[in-house]
């Protein structure tokens, strides 16, 4: 009934607790396709072992995304990050939606796994962006059928902001949060740091949602630090296909 699809790229820290969630949906997971942009860990291994469907595409979240949902055969899909765990009634949730709301995509309650005042408050933060905003992200994972994915175009080959984009084109009237949390690594907020991640986040997506090329938002994106900027297979994609989004 349902096909899963996860992007990675050097996931084999999360992708095992990822994988292990999905059992939870018993037979409702028919089918779990792992899209790689160009690992150099063990991620490739740990998804044959798993015995799931692997792909492997050119790096870029919007590329991985697409190739997944254009390779998947079941009517529903959900979309999940390879940091991302989701709650044991993950599944009841979605059983329900799938008979009620063929028409609006879900997305899931996020938390972090950090226990900390700070993480608890960006997770209400981005309860706030979600519901005032209608601008859930790819982390909240997207549940939507072929159909209404379809409709809207799908992802599109973007490194960036694929989520942004996806869900702007659904709009607020096809988007249902569902009654249940997926549980995201905090490891690059603690990282960064909560607030200067977050302010970089926000600055791309005004950048974006003013119309700012592609390569020049991925470039502010890995401004932070100029050894990511260029070895990252991410930036060396957009850098290749400049101009063409």
């Amino acid at each position: 009934m349902l096909s899963v699809i996860i992007p990675t790229l050097n996931a084999a820290a999360t992708l095992p607790q990822t994988l292990a969630c999905l059992e939870d949906g018993g037979k409702l997971v028919s089918e779990i396709i792992v899209v790689d942009g160009g690992s150099e860990d063990e991620t490739l291994s740990i998804a044959h072992d798993a015995g799931v469907e692997v792909l492997r595409t050119a790096p870029g979240r919007g590329a991985q995304l697409k190739a997944g949902a254009d390779r998947a055969h079941r009517h529903w899909m959900l979309f999940l990050h390879a940091d991302t765990v989701l709650t044991e009634d993950w599944a009841q949730q979605i059983r329900r939606h799938m008979v009620l709301r063929r028409a609006r995509a879900g997305y899931f309650i996020l938390r972090f796994n950090d226990k900390s005042i700070v993480a608890r408050i960006w997770g209400a933060g981005v309860a706030f962006r979600s519901a005032v905003f209608a601008l859930p992200y790819g982390d909240q994972g997207l549940f939507i059928h072929r159909d209404l994915y379809r409709k809207v175009g799908g992802y599109r080959d973007l490194p960036l902001m694929e989520d942004v984009d996806l869900v702007r084109r659904l709009g607020r009237g096809r988007l249902k949060c569902l009654d249940a949390v997926a549980v995201t690594s905090a490891h690059r907020y603690r990282e960064e740091g909560y607030w200067r991640r977050s302010i970089r986040h926000w600055q791309c997506l005004l950048r974006f949602l003013m119309g700012q090329p592609m390569d020049k938002i991925v470039a502010h994106y890995y401004a932070s630090d100029a050894r990511t900027m260029r070895d990252t297979p991410v930036a060396g994609h957009v850098a290749k296909n400049k101009g063409k989004n």
